[in-house]
């Protein structure tokens, strides 16, 4: 192999690695939402870890995160939660910065 195919090489898994750490970041983010949504609308622990899932299967539904939005908004509304727009997104702005931490910073 050449320096340039073992640059190209390490560009490429680095590439992969980025890819996939996004991927965790973004999954976990989803995940943290979704627990402050249940408790917004007083779900028991169970019934908890099944809605952060459920945000988390709602995130591949769309590129980007309207759908968790919309999911959010529509879920907390139905339970009678006073929320809007502006609230969720700024929750998963909050989440977003919180689960990079959970990912980056040593335990």
């Amino acid at each position: 192999m050449t320096t340039f195919d073992n640059r190209e090489n390490a560009f490429e898994d680095r590439f992969a690695h980025d890819a996939e750490l996004q991927f965790k970041i973004t999954a976990r983010r989803n995940k943290l939402v979704g627990q402050w949504a249940a408790e917004k609308m007083g779900l028991t622990p169970e019934e908890t870890t099944a809605y952060a899932t459920s945000v988390v299967q709602a995130d591949f539904e769309e590129s980007g995160v309207e759908d968790v939005v919309r999911k959010l908004l529509g879920d907390l509304t139905s339970a009678g939660v006073d929320v809007d727009d502006a609230t969720i997104r700024a929750a998963l702005e909050d989440k977003m910065v919180e689960a990079r931490r959970q990912f980056i910073e040593p335990a």
